[in-house]
């Protein structure tokens, strides 16, 4: 028998290797040279998580894999934003040899903490669950793959506003001070949450890598995570609900992973219903009764309120994931989605452990130790400087995850003060101020220099019509109100002397977790029906970016409630109703995955076809759609340090106009427009700096000129294939090569730079 096992065991681990193996093997044939830039990110994140597991093994002690996932992230975080506090205050420079430092002092602290838990026997690495950190990392590393693949497909930092994203990472990587300069603004510094293109800068710099590629590979990197982090998470979850079961052992071991699996599926990879209903269902009714069968365009999902029906004073957006990972946008919220799942486990670890120490009735709120604890719950900490970062990676999570973390420690509260109403309020109030406080704290080196975009929160006037919330909803919904009443029958029956708390008490906390998220996930969909924040787009767009960001959010809170609800109502709820609405809900959760391959073939082309492989450099456009520019761009590139001050014709927001700028990341006098309204919202100065660029670039008084490049700083004049199509007849060529020396000029195209006396 015992060598039978010994058998097994070994069959195991030589497929575990093979696997392995394989999966090397296939990233270096579908990557080709992008792969050495892989492996080093791969490497980089596995390193830096290694390195944090004395931290991270701490705070997830009880996760069977100790955190091990998230303690790449959580490594990120720590090293990421310690090193740009230090450049914010201005101690050090932004370099690679800062990120470096950084990076080690970080690791040699966690060094000294790890021989200090094993002097006391405190075990922070997962050795005993060796096979689970196998199948994360798998997963990780299969997904990682996959995205990078994928985005080989469509690499230019082109189109929607990857000229912006690509643009901040570029200023940044030239810039030793933080916030660097605004690239579309030369007279001012970045004014928008930029910290998830940083965290790209500063994993690029650390890595001795290059930003023309890790734009793409951030984003990959992300998608990766957010597909092992949720299978991490839900994975634990379940296997914590299955303690105790009467089940077979075979389904006690396989329902986490199969849960965790779902999740990450949710998460990274499904759309909403809208695609089933739409580009399914609808098409086949429309085939069988011979109607013309619509078309279906990938981003149709993501803009339906509003747009079908068209409604000129109310268009919509609501985002999720997948999207965000095939249209290729590195936005502040995108990369925010993998602190945003450390946030959200982190508070699930909270809340499993804090539950269990029940504080005494007759516990006293004047003595000082208990007020210690309170405040020193070093899970909640973490979260309170997490949640200070958010206020630069991406403002809106701030908000949401605030409520989020309110709701779990309000629960937490109740159950630990045994359902005391004053106590409860009075511990979780003194505890929502502490975490206020430390995240106003952490970020004030940003918010002391940032100008609010905002102009306060305005009454909901439209509404969307409710069959439209269905569809985009409808799905997730129902589970969560399905889960939540199966969990409340299973609770209430039977029970003597019913009170919030001992309901609460009865829940797993599993369970209640879930709970927590569904409800968080329902108020968020609700919210911008009601109120929505005011900014610049108030003319028929006024809910739209409040729709955006929440439902974001919304969309990422569901999927770990169905990932983590359905199997749970499948296997242990002994209700027959709520097992069949959990299987219809698991089969159309697997239908909405069919989005990720409508939209891959939509955006990517024929991906089974590696010969279509391009590879991740993200300025492969400037040759085939600024053929004229490229050789001057690439020019300024190698040539210029520094950030001086550049100039190129501006241009409206979502066109051509500033890939000089955002090609190479040198300022400009003004850049796209609608952008700098929004950060700067001051259209008199805007319309001013545009007026004076046309006086540079036609006026015939060359003292007029001189002087407005003297006010803006401007050190070279950029003259191409925009300028011509702007000014056209009225460009004044001669006086502009007189202003200075012409330091590049391409006879064929007729592009030139001068760089100014």
């Amino acid at each position: 028998m015992e060598q039978n096992n010994k058998k097994k065991l070994n069959t195991q681990m030589i497929i575990k290797i093979l696997l392995a193996v394989v999966l090397l093997g296939l990233s270096a044939f579908l990557l080709k040279g992008d792969v050495w830039t892989f492996w080093t990110w791969w490497l980089l994140a596995g390193v830096l998580g290694f390195a944090a597991m004395p931290v991270t093994g701490r705070l997830f002690w009880r996760f069977e894999d100790k955190g091990w996932i998230f303690s790449k992230v959580l490594a990120i975080a720590a090293t990421g934003f310690l090193t740009w506090f230090l450049v914010s205050i201005k101690l050090l420079p932004f370099n690679a040899l800062t990120c470096t430092a950084v990076c080690v002092i970080c690791a040699v602290i966690c060094l000294f903490l790890l021989k200090k838990q094993s002097r006391e026997k405190i075990e922070c690495f997962p050795v005993e669950h060796i096979s689970l950190i196998y199948w994360e990392e798998l997963l990780f590393f299969a997904a990682f793959l996959m995205w990078t693949y994928l985005a080989g497909f469509h690499p230019a930092a082109y189109g929607t506003e990857k000229f912006m994203d690509y643009g901040f990472m570029e200023a940044m990587m030239r810039s030793t001070t933080l916030p660097a300069r605004d690239l579309w603004y030369s007279e001012g510094h970045i004014n928008y949450y930029y910290g998830g293109q940083y965290f790209a800068v500063f994993l690029t710099k650390l890595s001795h890598t290059k930003v023309e590629l890790t734009y793409n590979l951030m984003r990959t990197f992300v998608a990766g995570l957010a597909f092992a982090m949720p299978f991490s998470l839900v994975y634990q979850m379940m296997a914590d609900r299955m303690k105790g079961q009467e089940k077979g052992e075979k389904t006690i071991r396989r329902l986490p992973y199969a849960a965790g699996f779902t999740a990450g599926l949710a998460v990274s990879i499904a759309g909403n219903m809208h695609y089933v209903i739409y580009a399914q269902i609808i098409p086949w009714i429309e085939k069988l009764t011979g109607q013309e069968v619509s078309s279906y365009w990938f981003p149709d999902a993501t803009r339906y309120i509003g747009y079908n029906p068209y409604r000129e004073e109310d268009r919509t957006i609501h985002e999720f994931p997948c999207y965000s990972f095939v249209l290729g946008d590195l936005h502040a919220h995108v990369v925010n989605i993998m602190f945003v799942l450390l946030v959200i486990a982190l508070l699930y670890v909270w809340l499993r452990g804090v539950r269990k120490k029940t504080v005494p009735v007759d516990a006293s709120m004047k003595e000082g130790s208990f007020w210690k604890e309170q405040l020193l719950m070093p899970h909640l900490l973490v979260v309170s400087v997490l949640l200070g970062m958010f206020q630069w990676t991406n403002f809106w999570d701030f908000v949401i995850y605030y409520v989020v973390t309110l709701g779990t420690v309000l629960f937490a509260n109740i159950l630990r003060f045994q359902g005391k109403i004053k106590k409860t309020i009075a511990v979780t109030f003194v505890q929502m101020a502490e975490i206020y406080l430390v995240a106003y704290l952490v970020i004030l080196p940003f918010t002391l220099q940032f100008d609010t975009m905002v102009d306060g929160v305005g009454i909901a006037k439209y509404h969307s019509y409710f069959y439209q919330l269905m569809v985009l909803w409808g799905l997730p919904a129902v589970l969560t109100i399905t889960f939540i009443i199966a969990i409340l029958c299973e609770k209430l029956r039977g029970m003597e002397h019913k009170s919030l708390y001992r309901l609460m008490k009865a829940i797993r906390t599993a369970d209640l977790f879930a709970i927590i998220t569904g409800l968080c996930a329902i108020g968020l969909v609700a919210i911008p029906e009601l109120v929505y924040v005011r900014d610049i787009y108030e003319n028929g767009n006024a809910r739209a970016n409040t729709m955006f960001k929440l439902t974001y959010q919304a969309y990422i809170l569901f999927a770990l409630t169905m990932g983590y609800g359905i199997y749970r109502l499948l296997v242990v709820s002994r209700q027959k109703l709520a097992k069949i609405i959990s299987a219809i809900c698991l089969f159309f959760l697997i239908w909405t995955v069919g989005y990720f391959g409508k939209s891959v073939t939509s955006w990517f082309g024929k991906v089974l076809d590696p010969s279509g492989y391009q590879g991740l450099y993200a300025l492969g456009y400037l040759d085939t759609d600024f053929s004229e520019d490229a050789k001057a761009i690439q020019w300024l590139k190698e040539n210029i340090k520094g950030s001086p001050v550049v100039l190129e014709a501006n241009g409206d927001s979502y066109t051509g106009f500033e890939r000089v700028s955002a090609s190479t990341g040198l300022p400009t006098i003004l850049g796209w427009y609608v952008h700098e309204w929004l950060w700067r919202n001051d259209t008199d100065d805007l319309n001013q700096k545009s007026g004076d660029i046309t006086a540079i670039y036609t006026s015939q008084d060359e003292e007029q000129v001189r002087a407005l490049l003297k006010e803006y700083d401007v050190s070279y004049i950029f003259v191409g294939s925009k300028e011509i199509e702007k000014y056209e007849d009225s460009l004044n060529n001669t006086l502009l090569h007189n202003l200075g020396e012409t330091v590049f000029m391409d006879e064929d195209s007729g592009t030139y730079i001068v760089k100014v006396d």
